[in-house]
């Protein structure tokens, strides 16, 4: 499931399918996700082609993670709807988004959409398609776009940001410790190829490298990589908390404070 949104330009697809499915309609039939409209959504996006948008939902149809809404009157349209898997995935996803808001600024907002499931399946929506339209987000900076658009890159470069215990944001380089291409390759089923390819980008430009030779001991992270990953992520951040309060505000929700829990 974390593949679905391992690369950036899966994510933006990923998003947007369950933009559309969680709109859907009951009282019309024919609305939510069908595949014309994913197929549109993803060539405007400029996300994917036709065919691959196409054999993306095949795959996601294959491995369970959509099914086909029965008796749709209209035969000629497939509508789709999440399973359960794939709902509770990007639950998760969304809350956790609102828990480190919360670490932010001492919030309630994970605690306010456990109580009520309305807020992620209005919010989600609200906050992919700001997203997807954002050019800061849409288009990582190049220092770390070589690693957002390759397949699983998204992965890899959320786990070196991870490994940093603090950032001292005067200091040019930032020490992540021990990092090794063998070890993340096992743990996210990267070829070393691959792998070497996302990396070799990265150290000629300065924004990464290891202590030692042939890339031994502990690994550093410029200031610049670091300072462009945190501004792309803070997009991310503060549509998703704008989606959060238009959510409660139309639902006429009270946040639940920390206290009163």
């Amino acid at each position: 499931m974390s593949r679905l949104k391992a690369s950036h330009r899966k994510w933006l697809l990923t998003q947007s399918l369950f933009s559309l499915a969680l709109r859907r309609n009951p009282e019309d039939p024919l609305s939510g996700l069908t595949a014309t409209r994913f197929i549109e959504t993803a060539m405007r996006l400029g996300a994917a082609s036709r065919n691959t948008a196409t054999a993306y939902l095949a795959e996601l149809v294959a491995y369970k993670f959509l099914r086909d809404i029965p008796d749709v009157p209209d035969k000629r349209v497939r509508v789709l709807e999440p399973t359960e898997i794939s709902l509770e995935g990007m639950r998760s996803w969304f809350h956790g988004h609102m828990a480190c808001l919360d670490r932010l600024d001492g919030g309630a907002r994970e605690r306010t959409c456990l109580a009520d499931d309305r807020i992620f399946r209005l919010a989600q929506p609200m906050a992919a398609d700001a997203l997807v339209e954002e050019p800061l987000w849409r288009d990582p900076p190049e220092t770390i776009g070589h690693f957002l658009w390759s397949d699983l890159g998204g992965m890899i470069l959320h786990d070196l940001i991870a490994r940093l215990d603090s950032v001292d944001r005067s200091a040019d380089r930032v020490f992540a410790g021990p990092v090794t291409l063998v070890e993340l390759s096992d743990g996210y089923q990267v070829s070393a190829t691959n792998l070497k390819r996302m990396f070799k980008k990265a150290e000629s430009d300065g924004l990464l490298g290891w202590e030692l030779p042939r890339r031994r001991g502990n690994l550093w992270m410029s200031q610049r990589f670091i300072e462009d990953y945190f501004i792309w992520q803070s997009a991310k951040f503060a549509h998703l908390d704008l989606a959060y309060h238009q959510a409660t505000a139309t639902l006429g929700i009270v946040e639940t404070t920390v206290a009163a829990a």
